[in-house]
């Protein structure tokens, strides 16, 4: 037996290690080279990784959600087991899916994805692999196992939180021992008695969970809610709506609320800032740059409207349907999802009457806009049903004050309640 041992490329961005996301190959398979194998995930994309060789697998190393050290043996091929096309030691460039991981609807920052870096990739991918030994010695066969099942008490933990059964397992260690690979390969057993399901947080919902409770930990939140009467707002947006051909896609509260931002940050500028914590610095930004919190079938992303200030209220609209599409396709690049240095982000009709969002790091400002219904209130002195819709919002307290955050979202507030001051130029005081 010839053996290629390919292990963990440097998929570049200075990472070390890269978490198993899902293995598309098992011990006993036949590949190609260049078929897909396994992807990973660093904490700056989901990559894709292709086989550098054809032949048969012998070995895998880590079961989903393990992370596997860069230079470390991923994968084990019997190169005498398939025909290897010439050049086969030239692997085809590692893709990388666009896969940034924005926040959840609480507004938590998860890393970017990169867009294909093929030469770079493709050359790490061909290093790691040409200094693979090319004719290891040949392992043992696994022996038959009798009696009591051996493995490590580690990984009898991981088949029982895998719901393995461990005699079921081949094991390809010395003397039919069950080795960790093993485990990867393995089918869960059948459930029996009271049925439960295990799911093994890894991959996108795993880096949501860091961000979550780093930004949680290291952000001392202060939430304000507000009640916005959006009747004209709403008024507003039905004239506008229907002075629009159909297919020009129909207008929501967002891109209004966006417009209106824009406005407010120009006086509340210490909201529109990002924190350096590596070098204890506040980052004020003059453009204004706008995350949507956007719900993919991969989790909550942030794509960015970029230089929202810039724009009218129709390429506000238009941007953040292209944005949300990319997103949910997986389109979009890493430069669409970063960069962001206010966050809004809405349940839509599940918004409910309020909400504690929390801050989109390393922004210090997030903005929740809920659910807007119709009841009953005290207007111009009498009882008259209108349109209300609650703003949720969460500040950075170390670095924006209780008053200031109120007093922008009472600008905001003035806004959406009297829209057509949206649009109207601000007057330069002399």
């Amino acid at each position: 037996m010839s053996e290629f041992v390919f292990k963990m490329p440097d998929l570049g961005e200075g990472t070390v290690d890269a978490e198993i996301v899902a293995w598309h190959t098992k011990p006993g398979d036949a590949v190609k080279e260049d078929q897909l194998i396994v992807e990973v995930m660093t904490d700056k994309a989901a990559v894709e990784v292709p086989a550098p060789v054809s032949g048969r697998v012998v070995s895998i190393s880590g079961a989903p959600g393990d992370k596997v050290a860069v230079g470390s043996p991923l994968i084990v091929f019997d190169m005498n087991e398939g025909a290897v096309q010439t050049g086969a030691m030239q692997t085809g460039a590692v893709q990388t899916g666009a896969v940034q991981m924005g926040a959840v609807d609480t507004g938590a920052t998860l890393p970017a994805a990169v867009p294909t870096r093929a030469a770079a990739t493709a050359a790490a991918t061909k290093s790691a692999a040409l200094q693979a030994p090319a004719n290891a010695p040949a392992q043992p066969p696994p022996a038959s196992r009798s009696g009591r099942v051996m493995t490590s008490p580690a990984n009898r933990k991981r088949a029982r939180e895998a719901g393995i059964d461990l005699a079921t397992v081949v094991g390809s260690g010395p003397g039919g021992r069950i080795v960790r690979e093993d485990l990867g390969a393995a089918r869960p057993a059948a459930p029996t008695g009271a049925e439960t399901t295990e799911i093994k947080v890894i991959g996108l919902r795993r880096l949501i969970a860091e961000r979550m409770s780093e930004a949680k930990r290291n952000i001392p939140h202060f939430a304000y809610v507000e009640e916005v009467d959006v009747t004209e707002l709403e008024s507003l947006r039905n004239h506008l709506n229907m002075s629009r051909p159909r297919d020009s896609g129909s207008l929501s509260y967002l891109p209004l609320v966006v417009v209106a931002l824009t406005r407010v940050l120009e006086s509340f500028p210490q909201c529109n800032v990002l924190y350096d914590a590596a070098r204890g610095v506040l980052v004020r930004h003059r453009a204004v740059h706008v995350g949507i919190a956007t719900q993919t079938p991969d989790g909550l992303k942030v794509p960015v409207v970029r230089n929202a200030h810039t724009l009218g209220l129709w390429e506000v609209a238009a941007e953040i349907r292209r944005l949300a599409e990319r997103a949910r396709s997986a389109k979009a690049t890493r430069e669409e999802l970063i960069g962001s240095t206010i966050t809004l982000t809405s349940l839509g009709k599940l918004g409910g009457i309020a909400s504690t969002p929390i801050i989109n790091a390393p922004e210090v400002a997030i903005i929740g806009l809920n659910k807007a219904i119709e009841r009953p209130v005290v207007y111009n002195g009498a009882v008259t049903v209108r349109r209300i819709m609650n703003l949720s919002s969460s500040f950075d307290h170390r670095f924006v004050d209780g008053y200031d955050a109120a007093a922008m979202i009472q600008a905001l507030k003035e806004l959406l309640e009297h829209p057509a001051t949206i649009f109207i130029p601000k007057v330069k005081s002399t």
